[in-house]
């Protein structure tokens, strides 16, 4: 009797101090795994779990580390785990499938997509945020998305079931209703989708260019991969938005598409889809109008894909406002009411709280009038969105009393830098000249969308506040052609600095977005760099549509290869050239000039701090409760300077232990948040940046947190191919 009352003491010593709230002593079946993407079909990043709180966080430890053994410095693990029966599952850099033991971290098996399809090359890599998971009886599947292709693994075995599609796989460049080549098409899928009853749905990620393909939603029956159903994201004659398009836009336009991921009210059996800008991003001549459904938040029937409403927040886009996340079903209280709404996350630092089922805005939405582009041929909308309520989480408009001060050289370096470029409203329309766009087109938000807490109505959101220099240039294409007794080097150099040098730097050297390519001969084999150009990769568009005397010109002067190693490492086929980009009317194409961030001579935002920041923000009043500055850079701490928060991509999961946990900051530290408050109560430096949204489960009765450390990506940190899973101290 008295070794029993010991351990009641101790179980009451160590218990949290909310555990006479009964969710967070038993909680649901749900709680113990993590068996959809962000947590639930709700896409709300929240947990039951109330093991690890805030009186014990501090004994927080390192359960097990797993290595994936396929790190490369041009991706980034992004992967949400799924944890099923005491199973991890994951993706890794070069896009394979890992089965763990949840409790141990101890391998069972490893899926490689190239065993099956030897066209994928061995330097296979990629951005994946996760899988989908289906069960029904004994028969469980997970589908992964590599390349165009939607695969289907069996959990028992971790190889293909070829009872779906053909093989085990189905085609994402079939069923566009749209003459396509199949050579030259390029359509991915970086989220998971959806399981509703027996249909899987899906979304995509395709090339921003005036080539791409639209990106329609589809749905496929969840055993057999027959398409059951498709909505056309660009509409076609007869559908509702036609009449916003230019007469034969469906026939060509791309874009437009729900790449960020997707929610799903299971109960009222509702699909919300948050659609990307229509191509051009950032020039519109050839999709003159308001746009449906681009840039819309749009909600279809999910066992028909019959529309039922849409919310367009910004009109004939022309910044890449991409909607970058699922959005989150909440209940709110308004007016006296319990309300079931759609919480939609925007890269412009803009909540839009709508009614779940009519997408009526709760919060006033006013029509405010904005600048007027003046590019040839550009009509750019005169009025944008801006809600009243909840305020923005990022600036909304740049002047000089926003540039940066860290410095008196800093403060020179930017003044320098926009001398000759427009800025003010977000709203600023591109030009030839150049603008400064705040927020950035990678936000606001971005893909890590929101952690919502349903006890509090609060959701936490990380977001970037740090501007872009955009300016548009002539879209003249790949046209340059080898002649027989060219250099192939030399135009090799001329291709690069046409079509590569806007995001790779005249010299190679890369930026915080996009990877060095110097001395690329002694990190990647020429054979792997040749199938990325053919194949694209994450922001890096596929160049497949060009000759391939062109893509060998470029891979000579980037491996200092002379003409006859050129042509014995990289055989000749040759392709037609495209045709120089004009618009129906003979108007000149335009396209970005660079993916640019404006940063002073160090390298540091262009911007006053906060650079990165996480808001704690009340659903029911619409007001921000707290926001803190996320991450930061420690020689700048030295110096003392205020910890400056730093960009953030990579999501945040809020537990019932009153704990935000979340990585998404360049210094590399993995944190637990008071979700009260904003305190820090605990961090992490891990090996490699945590760009990812982390998954929290039970395993043997304790609770784990689990997070992906990969590093690189567009962050340009150091790279990793980590799992860490952490718990508690046993002597707890």
């Amino acid at each position: 009797m008295k070794f029993s009352l010991y351990i009641l003491y101790f179980a009451l010593l160590f218990a949290p101090f909310a555990s006479c709230d009964p969710k967070k002593q038993t909680p649901g079946p749900s709680s113990n795994s993590w068996k959809v993407y962000r947590g639930s079909y709700e896409s709300n990043a929240h947990s039951d779990l109330g093991q690890i709180n805030l009186n014990n966080v501090d004994h927080l430890n390192v359960a097990w580390v797993y290595k994936t053994g396929d790190s490369n410095t041009s991706s980034s693990m992004q992967c949400n785990p799924l944890i099923i029966d005491g199973i991890l599952y994951t993706t890794t850099p070069g896009l394979k499938v890992v089965a763990l033991d949840a409790a141990t971290g101890n391998e069972i098996w490893k899926y490689d997509p190239t065993s099956n399809n030897k066209n994928m090359g061995k330097g296979l890599a990629g951005t994946s945020r996760g899988l989908t998971y289906w069960e029904d009886g004994e028969d469980k599947r997970l589908f992964h998305s590599v390349l165009n292709e939607i695969q289907a693994i069996d959990v028992k075995t971790g190889k293909l079931d070829p009872s779906f599609g053909e093989k085990g796989v189905v085609d994402l460049r079939d069923h566009l209703d749209r003459e396509i080549n199949k050579e030259t098409a390029y359509i991915r899928n970086t989220s998971p989708g959806v399981v509703y009853k027996d249909l899987l749905i899906m979304g995509s990620s395709i090339n921003e260019s005036y080539r791409s393909l639209p990106g329609h939603i589809r749905a496929y029956n969840v055993r057999t991969g027959e398409l059951k159903w498709i909505f056309h994201t660009i509409p076609h004659p007869g559908e509702f938005g036609y009449e916003s398009w230019p007469k034969d836009y469906y026939k060509t336009g791309g874009g437009a598409n729900a790449w960020a991921g997707l929610s799903l009210d299971t109960e009222r059996g509702i699909l919300y889809a948050p659609l990307g800008s229509p191509t051009h991003d950032f020039y519109g001549n050839n999709r003159k109008g308001k746009g449906l459904f681009g840039n819309s938040l749009i909600a279809l029937d999910a066992k028909t894909g019959t529309y039922k409403w849409h919310f367009q927040v910004s009109h004939h886009d022309l910044w890449d406002y991409d909607l970058p996340a699922p959005p989150n079903l909440v209940s709110v209280n308004h007016d006296g009411k319990k309300i079931d709404a759609v919480a939609q996350l925007t890269k412009q630092g803009l909540i839009f709280l709508l009614d779940r089922e009519t997408g009526a805005p709760l919060f006033e939405v006013r029509e405010r009038p904005v600048p007027i582009s003046c590019m040839e041929g550009e009509s750019s909308w005169p009025t944008q969105p801006f809600p009243v309520k909840p305020p923005p989480l990022v600036r909304q408009y740049f002047d000089r009393t926003l540039i940066t001060d860290l410095s008196k050289e800093s403060s020179e370096n930017i003044k320098d830098q926009i001398t000759d470029f427009s800025w003010g409203s977000i709203y600023t329309p591109p030009d030839k000249y150049g603008i400064v766009q705040l927020p950035g087109f990678r936000g606001g938000a971005e893909w890590s969308g929101g952690a919502y807490d349903p006890d509090s109505n609060i959701i936490y959101v990380g977001v970037n506040d740090i501007p872009n220099l955009v300016q548009l240039v002539e879209d003249i294409g790949m046209q340059e052609q080898v002649g027989e007794f060219d250099d192939m080097a030399t135009v090799g150099k001329k291709l690069y600095t046409d079509n590569c040098a806007s995001c790779h730097g005249s010299n190679l050297e890369g930026n915080t977005v996009f990877p060095s390519l110097a001395d690329l001969k002694n990190r990647i084999r020429i054979e792997d760099a040749s199938s990325l150009l053919k194949t694209g990769r994450g922001m890096m568009p596929s160049f497949k549509q060009i000759p391939e005397s062109n893509r060998r010109a470029i891979l000579a002067y980037l491996y200092h290869l002379e003409n006859e190693q050129a042509a014995k490492q990289m055989p000749l086929v040759e392709q037609p050239s495209i045709e120089s980009k004009t618009s129906k009317e003979g108007a000149t194409a335009y396209k970005l000039k660079a993916y640019q961030q404006l940063r002073d001579q160090e390298g540091y935002p262009g911007i006053k701090p906060p650079w990165g920041k996480l808001c704690a923000v009340n659903l029911n009043s619409g007001e921000i409760e707290w926001e803190i500055p996320l991450g930061e850079y420690q020689e700048l701490t030295n110096r003392g300077i205020p910890p400056t928060g730093t960009q953030l991509f990579g999501g945040g999961i809020v537990t019932a232990g009153d704990l935000i946990f979340i990585g998404a900051s360049r210094d590399e530290k993995f944190r637990a948040i008071n979700k009260h408050t904003g305190e820090i109560a605990w961090e992490y430096d891990l090996p490699a940046g945590a760009y990812a949204t982390p998954s929290t489960y039970l395993a043997n009765g304790e609770q784990y947190v689990v997070v992906a450390a990969g590093g690189g990506g567009l962050q340009g940190t150091r790279s990793g191919d980590y799992l860490f899973a952490f718990k508690l101290k046993k002597d707890l």
